[in-house]
């Protein structure tokens, strides 16, 4: 006997925003950033800044390194949030950034962890969705906190 696709259940559904509520908290799995992914970001971006490229400059604290963009390191934290799959299913859309404020300076060979609070669920007009807000604390390998944002997604 087969099943038609419709029939299997969905592994590691996302959590809808009905079990969703200010405070909820989880933190993501770690990820180191390479020097090809500065150099991959960089080139498919356009960030051909010599910050960036240049390695003369150096890391803030004058040791050699390179020092990555910040909107690498948004980017890479919403990657570990999508890998999460709390969003999975579940989240429909991106729909803004309400705060970003970069705390410190993130170089290549650092690992970053995101821990995400969730601080507002609004219903929509429907009743099946909601406006999920949540406070993103990107946090450095020395427990340092290099960038914080909150995005508001839509989810059902």
């Amino acid at each position: 006997m087969s099943l038609r696709l419709a029939e299997l259940p969905e592994p590691n559904r996302g959590i809808p925003w009905r079990q969703l509520e200010p405070g909820w908290t989880y933190r993501t799995s770690a990820r180191t950033i390479t020097e090809t992914d500065l150099v991959q970001f960089a080139g498919a971006a356009g960030f051909f800044e010599p910050l960036f490229l240049d390695a003369r400059h150096g890391k803030p604290d004058g040791t050699p390194g390179r020092v990555v963009p910040a909107m690498l390191t948004l980017s890479y934290a919403e990657g570990l949030v999508l890998q999460t799959r709390v969003l999975l299913g579940t989240g429909l859309a991106f729909l803004k950034l309400e705060t970003m404020e970069v705390r410190a300076p993130v170089c290549v060979g650092d690992t970053i962890v995101v821990r995400v609070e969730v601080s507002n669920v609004k219903p929509t007009s429907d009743g099946v969705r909601a406006l999920v807000t949540t406070r993103n604390a990107v946090i450095d390998q020395d427990e340092r906190v290099v960038l914080e944002y909150s995005p508001v997604r839509l989810q059902r």
